[in-house]
């Protein structure tokens, strides 16, 4: 009855884990608890372009920019503190001059300012309506959201971001800019005389008609939407209207109207279908070694060493070579000590997101976590390398801690200068790219270099058989073996790829719909399916490779656990072909040269997955021999 109790409670903690981790909130952050009448600040966020439908731009927008026209502080924007993580995807937050008290109902529509808008800047205005893009406010670290119904689970949440105009319908052929914001702010008392705020919601409105003279709050008074001429100058008039309403949502649980999971039953479906695929690859994997595997050892070591009886075929000839220093055994090693930091540090990550320790509130602190850890690939390189026969530990070391950081530098300085040319504020400051150089040469290799002093320090792996001096002839394989035929790698990335790619399709609209990914417990055990499909995949492949005696195994088990990276570039690639529509070289760029970083990480990750499994089932397999 304890044991089942234990169960029930661990099942149950489980499952509170993936359905309600989003409810967690950062310890040790309070709430901020205001007063009657006092001020409330409204910050305002970069311009992106909202997931309806087709997504037609991936370039972020100051809101600030002279194009746009906004109503500014009197003192002028003043720019407001963020982390590294969400500076480098994007967010640029600035005050505002909108001017809200607590509990007080302005009653009426208030004019923000007056602007000016010249011709060549009215077509940009359009034309960012008709990319669908979305204005981003925040409140008390609230962000401001519309307030929608899933059609198909009729459940009311509050989607992030409002428009920044409307081009449907009517408006197909002239887009009207929303220039009048009804903004409802929810509150909770937990005390008589405390106000904590819970929800931020916003109604954008077209407003036409005369622009000189007072708004009305009523949509029927204010005659037409407004629609900027592209061939005269235009005169907007900006207009909003505060009001309060009471909730009963406490401040601890007031993100769980934003984080909303689109038709859960797909993600259980996700998971459904990669269990399957990983119960079925383990079956398959432990019929192997258990009947095949402990038959062929049991026979082996049954023979009469004396005698020199021995087999013609099969794995158990090349137990003198299986441990053989590989081709490019430094690169190999730089590969698998860069994949096991990668690993680290998303397990690390998906750990503090899934228990809630990354407040949703503190923007970026995903990327930010996810940057600093970055201490033990040297370790796990050098090890690796030591084991593989390798000598040169100075070089090892130094190619461990700077290759990586450095093409990803590339990459990312040729899509910032992208960003520059289009005049993005996503665009990431100069000061900014300094901070991480010193962060990956200044912190990162010098901590590599302490885990690569103490991976020498441990040494190399022992393996259980001896290398023969002279390398053995390996013998005529089956084509699909060969080392130069991609076949068999491209089928093993198939099952991990399959057990991964619904739960991708929700992380891509995320991330190149400038939307947040919150649904951390489905990913997290889809992760874990992932990586255990890949171990198991790589050691099968393994197993057949070394049946056809062909001993060097190494870089075909790497290759094999990172086959994964080549469906998920061609998914990559779909999903720009079906879901995105980029008109311009800049966004096509900018989301190319993203889509390349994630299969290069991809690779990484699961190609160093499969060669620790490979390497592990090799040792065991040939530690349970009798060799003399």
């Amino acid at each position: 009855m304890a044991r089942a109790n234990r169960w029930y409670l661990a099942c149950t903690f489980a499952s509170s884990l993936l359905l309600r981790s989003h409810a967690f909130y950062l310890p040790g952050a309070a709430p901020h608890d205001y007063h009657e009448g006092e001020q409330v600040k409204l910050f305002v966020n970069a311009l992106t372009p909202m997931l309806a439908g087709t997504d037609h731009a991936k370039i972020v927008h100051d809101y600030y920019n002279e194009k746009f026209h906004f109503c500014e502080p009197e003192a002028g924007p003043k720019s407001q503190g963020e982390s590294l993580g969400s500076i480098l995807f994007g967010d640029r937050i600035f005050n505002s001059p909108y001017s809200i008290r607590m509990a007080q109902d302005n009653g009426t529509c208030h004019t923000l300012c007056r602007s000016q808008v010249p011709p060549e800047d009215a077509k940009f205005i359009n034309a960012r309506i008709r990319e669908d893009y979305a204005l981003n406010w925040l409140v008390d670290g609230l962000p401001a959201a519309e307030m929608k119904v899933d059609s198909k689970t009729a459940e009311i949440f509050f989607d992030m971001g409002f428009n920044l105009g409307n081009d449907e319908g009517i408006y197909e052929d002239t887009p009207a800019l929303n220039n009048h914001y009804d903004v409802v702010l929810k509150y909770h008392r937990p005390r008589p005389d405390v106000y904590r705020i819970v929800g931020v919601l916003v109604w954008p409105a077209s407003h036409g008609g005369d622009q000189t003279s007072e708004p009305r709050c009523g949509l029927a008074d204010e005659g037409p939407a407004l629609i900027l001429d592209e061939d005269k100058n235009n005169t907007v008039r900006y207009s909003y209207r505060v009001t309060w309403s009471e909730s009963d949502t406490p401040w601890a649980t007031r993100w769980d109207n934003y984080l909303h999971i689109f038709d859960p039953r797909i993600h259980w479906f996700s998971l459904i279908n990669s269990l399957v695929i990983v119960v079925f690859l383990c079956v398959m994997v432990s019929m192997i070694l258990l009947r095949t595997v402990s038959r062929d050892i049991s026979r082996y070591n049954a023979i009469d060493l004396s005698e020199d009886v021995q087999e013609d075929w099969g794995w158990k000839l090349v137990h003198g070579e299986v441990f053989r220093t590989p081709q490019h055994a430094m690169l190999l090693s730089v590969l698998v000590g860069n994949g096991t930091q990668l690993s680290a540090m998303v397990g690390v990550t998906l750990v503090f997101a899934l228990l809630g320790f990354l407040s949703p509130s503190n923007r970026g602190s995903l990327a930010t976590v996810m940057m600093i850890c970055w201490s033990i690939g040297g370790y796990f390189s050098s090890r690796a390398y030591a084991s593989l026969g390798g000598d040169n530990k100075r070089k090892n070391a130094f190619l461990t801690a700077v290759v990586l950081p450095t093409i990803v530098f590339g990459v990312v300085s040729l899509l910032n200068f992208s960003l520059l040319t289009a005049g993005s504020s996503g665009a990431v400051p100069f000061g900014t790219l300094a901070l991480i150089v010193l962060l990956w040469y200044g912190i990162s290799a010098p901590l590599s270099a302490v885990g690569s002093y103490f991976g020498s320090k441990h040494g190399a792996i022992r393996h259980p058989v001896r290398v023969n001096p002279i390398p053995r002839q390996i013998p005529s394989i089956p084509w699909y073996l060969r080392p130069w035929v991609c076949a068999s790698t491209l089928f093993a990335g198939i099952l991990p790829f399959g057990a991964a790619f619904v739960e991708l399709y929700f992380v891509m609209s995320s991330l190149f719909a400038s939307r947040a990914y919150y649904a951390f417990g489905f990913l997290a055990l889809t992760a874990g399916v992932t990586a255990l499909t890949t171990a198991t995949v790589s050691i099968l492949f393994t197993y057949f490779l070394l049946c056809a005696e062909e001993y060097r195994w190494h870089w075909r088990a790497f290759l094999t656990g990172g086959g994964s990276s080549f469906w998920l570039l061609a998914y990559g690639l779909f999903y720009w072909a079906s879901r995105l529509s980029l008109g311009s070289v800049q966004s096509a760029l900018l989301y190319l040269g993203y889509l390349l970083l994630i299969v290069l990480f991809d690779f990484l990750v699961t190609g160093t997955i499969g060669f620790l499994a490979a390497y592990w089932a090799v040792r065991r397999l040939y530690g349970a021999i009798r060799v003399d």
